[in-house]
């Protein structure tokens, strides 16, 4: 492909261009060293659902979320994978690729939005099999369903803003990225995954909805569940994202040059 067909260096449609070819490259690179391929992208939550469903419904006696609940789950235990891998990519964002980055005239950003995109791609590959439990499990579908583009839209403006923040920070800072791990892992029981925030007693459930995970679970999941609609979470899980990426906004251009610094 020619250059004048990707645009002038330094140009939004060649910028574009570039943040599409790292994320390809990253997805082939992904899928071409492994025997199973797309598999990989459901497998993980595939196995989680499997875990929590059969503790939740088998072992215990189950008082939390709907039913089913095993689509419950699903709808976002996926997009969970999906932040949570991209949250742990950015800590080593800068540093996998740190000699391409200081040497190439791609802009910094792009090497945070590759992760966003590929990640994203992949998490669009595996709703299918949320389609597939839900038709199977029995789940009644309304037309809230189209809050789900909102969702993904939502989700990418959050960790957008979350990836100019931690990634350059990661870099300076090495002992983030372990630091990064543990929030992860408290940020998984305290978003409405295994549960709803409905499910919260008192004051918890405002407290949740400045988890911005929970705003976007709930669009993820109303078009199921229509009962687990909760303006607040929803309104103030949205203000939060973009709130993130200004703030990532402003950051990231001022951690730039001390990044290139230390790579």
């Amino acid at each position: 492909m020619t250059s004048a067909a990707v645009g002038a260096p330094g140009s939004v449609r060649r910028s574009l261009h570039s943040l599409w070819l790292l994320s390809a490259r990253d997805l082939r690179v992904r899928y071409s060293t492994s025997a199973l391929g797309y598999l990989w992208s459901v497998l993980d939550p595939l196995v989680m659902t499997g875990i929590y469903w059969f503790v939740f419904t088998q072992v215990f006696h189950r008082s939390v979320g709907e039913d089913p609940y095993i689509v419950f789950l699903i709808t976002a235990l996926l997009p969970w994978v999906w932040f949570n891998s991209a949250v742990t990519d950015f800590t080593k964002a800068f540093k996998k690729d740190a000699r391409l980055v200081r040497s190439t005239a791609i802009p910094r950003w792009i090497w945070v939005n590759r992760i966003v995109l590929s990640k994203g791609i992949e998490f669009l590959f595996s709703v299918p099999v949320l389609a597939l439990f839900a038709v199977f499990g029995g789940a009644q579908v309304s037309w809230a369903l189209l809050a789900f583009p909102l969702a993904v839209l939502l989700q990418s403006i959050l960790l957008v803003g979350l990836g100019l923040i931690v990634a350059p920070l990661c870099v300076m800072f090495g002992d983030l990225e372990r630091t990064t791990r543990l929030v992860l892992r408290a940020l998984f029981y305290a978003s409405p995954i295994i549960y709803g925030v409905g499910n919260l007693p008192g004051v918890f459930a405002d407290i949740a909805a400045f988890n911005p995970l929970a705003g976007i679970f709930t669009l993820y999941r109303v078009g199921f569940f229509p009962d687990q609609w909760d303006t607040l979470t929803v309104v103030v899980g949205a203000a939060v994202s973009v709130g993130i990426l200004v703030i990532g906004l402003m950051v990231f251009p001022r951690l730039e040059r001390p990044v290139l610094k230390e790579l």
